[in-house]
């Protein structure tokens, strides 16, 4: 099939037309469309979080030979849960998909939040106040770290081909910067698409500064993980009732230098009472 064939071999061109492609889109539906008008240097904003995604683009890279191994060998012996039983195309597809995001995405966010140590590198991402769609891959290299073998899991656990696996990887990029992007739809069709997909006030509630809220909404793709998991939070006036950052005392200029934001999982900060990043 075509589908196969593409993402069987889909040119590194094409997976970075992808990335800078969703990025220049949603960059411009927010100047049009913005949830909450900033008042910050969108460039200068932008520079750590294009910093991080290069980093989480070098990582994968590094792992990107175990998973295509992992991938090819589970064809070869028809391993993983895919196998179990004969599925029609699409039901593979969208089985194969499901599991990969829940293993590969869902799950290992799940991990970061209750996990103290991991949460100290996840808290990078966190800590923008200013979320919108470049900060979709703000993430430390030693989190891209934890998700790559995360992905290496899934696949070994599902079975998926490497076509699945660059299919979900390039439907991931796209809806993640669709769901960080600080644009606003009208709420009936965010909740629509909430029961489908993460949307954009979906996922803005986990980024609200203080827990509870903080750990809810893992979700990458699919939104049904979190409703089935009850990890689901729903907010009715996100611009009202939403604040972006952590429960940390770290001031704005800190929150988006590079090297402070690499250093900031080894360095002791001063929390808000109840901050589970407390020592």
């Amino acid at each position: 099939m075509d589908l196969i064939s593409y993402f069987s071999d889909i040119p590194s061109s094409h997976r970075a037309l992808i990335l800078a492609g969703g990025i220049t889109f949603f960059w411009m539906v927010e100047s049009i469309i913005p949830l909450f008008r900033f008042r910050y240097q969108k460039f200068r904003h932008a520079l750590p979080n294009l910093f991080f995604t290069i980093t989480t683009v070098v990582v994968n890279l590094l792992f990107a030979f175990m998973i295509v191994r992992a991938a090819d060998n589970a064809v070869v012996h028809q391993r993983g849960l895919l196998y179990l039983v004969h599925l029609p195309f699409w039901l593979f597809t969208l089985a194969g998909l499901m599991l990969l995001d829940l293993i590969g995405a869902w799950l290992i966010h799940l991990v970061e939040h209750k996990v103290k140590w991991m949460w100290k590198f996840h808290v990078v991402h966190h800590s923008d106040r200013f979320v919108d769609t470049t900060t979709a891959n703000r993430h430390h290299p030693v989190e891209s770290m934890f998700r790559a073998v995360f992905t290496l899991l899934a696949v070994l656990v599902a079975g998926t081909p490497i076509w699945l696996v660059m299919l979900y990887q390039s439907l991931s990029v796209v809806l993640s910067q669709f769901n960080h992007a600080n644009i606003t739809l009208p709420a009936w069709l965010d909740k629509s698409i909430s029961w489908l997909i993460v949307s954009p006030n979906m996922h803005k509630v986990h980024h609200h500064y203080l827990q509870p809220l903080t750990d809810t909404n893992y979700g990458n793709i699919f939104a049904l993980w979190d409703r089935f998991f009850g990890t689901f939070a729903f907010i009715r006036d996100p611009k009202q009732e939403l604040e972006y950052g952590i429960d940390l005392l770290m001031d704005e200029k800190e929150s988006q230098q590079i090297d402070r934001l690499l250093a900031m999982p080894f360095k002791r900060y001063q929390p808000l009472k109840g901050s589970k990043f407390s020592e």
